[in-house]
C-alpha cells in the first residue's frame, strides 16, 4: 500500500515543481548573466510556428538555450558602459519592437462579418451595374506647351509609347506609359474622367492634374464582375488588418504632442563621427 502512495506524491511534487516556474526563472548563467525562461519563450514565440514545425520539444529547447548561451556570451564582449552608438541602436530596436507589439494586439482580433462586409461595400461599391476596367497609357511632363507639342507629334504619327520612354516625366515611362489595368476611381479626377471619354485606340488632348500634363491613350476597356464577398474573404481581413493599423499609428500620432528641432540639417546623417565612429 505503500509504493502508490510514495508514487501519487512524486508525480505531485513534480506538479508543483512546475507549476512554481515563472519567466523569472534561471534557466542558466554565462558568467553570472541570467537566461531566464522568459527570455526562451520569447525568443520561441520570435521564431513562429513554420520555422519549429515538427521540432520536438526537447530538441527545440536545446537549440534555443545553445543559441542564447553563445548570443550571451558574445554580446558579453560589448563595451561597458555601451558606445553612443550601440546605445543608439538598442534604442531604435526597442522602440520598433515595442510599436510592432501593440500593433500585433491592434491588428489581432478576428474582423466581424458586419466589417468584412462595410470594406467590401466600400472597394466594390453599387454592383448594380459591372464595372468597368480601362488599359491606358499616359505621357506626363510639367507644361502645356509640352503636352501640346507631344500631342502635335502624335498627331503627324509618332509612335506613343517611344515618345513616353524618352519624354515622361513618371516611372512609366521605361514602361511605354503603360498604366495596366484600373478602375477610373483608383485614378485622380481629371485623368478618371478623360479616360472614360476616350474610344479605343484614341489619344486624349492635354490634361492637367496635381502632377502635371498627360497626354493620354486607351489601350482598351472591359466590364468585370466582382468577386463574392465569400470568395475573397481572407484579402478582406489581410486589408482590414491593415486599415486598422494605418488607422491605429495616425491616431496615436495625432494624439501626441510632436516638437521637432528646427535648423538641422539633412547632411548630419552622414556624420558618424558623432557616434564616435
Amino acid at each position: 500500500m505503500l509504493k502508490p502512495f510514495l508514487a501519487a506524491s512524486v508525480l505531485l511534487a513534480g506538479s508543483f515543481s512546475a507549476l512554481a516556474q515563472d519567466a523569472d526563472t534561471v534557466v542558466a548563467t554565462v558568467n553570472d548573466e541570467a537566461i531566464t525562461l522568459g527570455q526562451m519563450i520569447a525568443m520561441r514565440q520570435g521564431l513562429g510556428e513554420e520555422a519549429v514545425q515538427n521540432m520536438p520539444d526537447t530538441a527545440l529547447w536545446d537549440l534555443l538555450l545553445d543559441q542564447m548561451i553563445r548570443q550571451t556570451a558574445v554580446a558579453q564582449m560589448a563595451s561597458d558602459p555601451l558606445s553612443k552608438r550601440d546605445a543608439a541602436a538598442l534604442e531604435v530596436e526597442r522602440r520598433a519592437y515595442l510599436a510592432g507589439r501593440v500593433l500585433e494586439d491592434v491588428a489581432a482580433p478576428e474582423p466581424t462579418d458586419e466589417e468584412l462586409r462595410a470594406i467590401y461595400d466600400q472597394i466594390f461599391g453599387d454592383q448594380s451595374a459591372p464595372a468597368v476596367e480601362y488599359n491606358a497609357a499616359h505621357i506626363l511632363v510639367e507644361t502645356r506647351e509640352e503636352a501640346e507639342a507631344i500631342a502635335g507629334q502624335l498627331a503627324e504619327g509618332a509612335d506613343f509609347g517611344a515618345l513616353a520612354e524618352e519624354k515622361s516625366t513618371d516611372n512609366s515611362g521605361p514602361n511605354k506609359g503603360d498604366l495596366g489595368w484600373f478602375q477610373a476611381d483608383q485614378m485622380v479626377a481629371p485623368f478618371a474622367e478623360a479616360v472614360k471619354a476616350l474610344e479605343k485606340g484614341q489619344v486624349s488632348a492635354p490634361v492637367e492634374s496635381q502632377f502635371g500634363w498627360h497626354v493620354i491613350k486607351l489601350n482598351d476597356s472591359r466590364e468585370v464582375t466582382p468577386p463574392s464577398l465569400d470568395d475573397i474573404k481572407p484579402q478582406l481581413a489581410v486589408q482590414l488588418r491593415r486599415d486598422r493599423v494605418q488607422a491605429e499609428i495616425e491616431k496615436r500620432v495625432t494624439e501626441s504632442k510632436v516638437e521637432k528641432t528646427e535648423g538641422l540639417g539633412a547632411d548630419l546623417l552622414n556624420k558618424t563621427e558623432l557616434l564616435g565612429e
